[in-house]
């Protein structure tokens, strides 16, 4: 690394320094924010990429916390409950993006769940790398598991608040 590099906070991912936009409460860097926008321009534009989508989404979400404040809070809490629901639990993708949505009115129900020093092996970048649909799927599927597994001391937490949305859907 040198002084043109800098750290993503939250996938640790090395990049050269870029100026430009960064997400207003991800914990990332605005050259990290700009490889998962390149990562989703990839999946809305080739259909064929975006099975994993809801997945992607949750993994980038719950592997750059930010810091404790509502959104970034709120964001960590209803992504993590997708990677849980679409990885433990083999709901379809669409049902969970309905049960993560409701999770968005029951505010009193989320806290601040202090993230682990390291949130997974598997970053944006090696998503980017995979050369088909196929390989996209299971870079996709291990980047959620690797972020998921990261975050394994709140399982408890993240189970009971996904059993609270699920029940709306009894």
């Amino acid at each position: 690394m040198d002084d043109k590099d800098e750290v993503c906070p939250g996938c640790k991912l090395v990049l050269p320094v870029f100026y430009g936009s960064r997400h207003p409460y991800f914990g990332a860097t605005a050259s990290c924010w700009a490889l998962f926008l390149q990562l989703l321009a990839r999946e809305y534009s080739e259909p064929a990429y975006m099975t994993m989508h809801r997945t992607t989404v949750d993994a980038y979400a719950a592997q750059h916390p930010g810091s404790a404040e509502p959104r970034s809070i709120q964001s960590v809490n209803v992504h993590l409950v997708g990677l849980y629901l679409v990885l433990e639990r083999r709901l379809q993708p669409d049902f969970v993006r309905s049960v993560i949505g409701g999770l968005t009115k029951q505010k009193s129900d989320l806290c601040w769940l202090p993230p682990a020093a390291t949130l997974g092996s598997i970053n944006v970048m090696d998503v980017l790398e995979a050369g088909s649909p196929a390989d996209h799927e299971n870079a996709v599927r291990a980047w959620g598991h690797s972020v998921w597994t990261a975050w394994a001391t709140h399982r408890e937490t993240i189970v009971a608040l996904a059993a609270k949305a699920l029940a709306g859907f009894g």
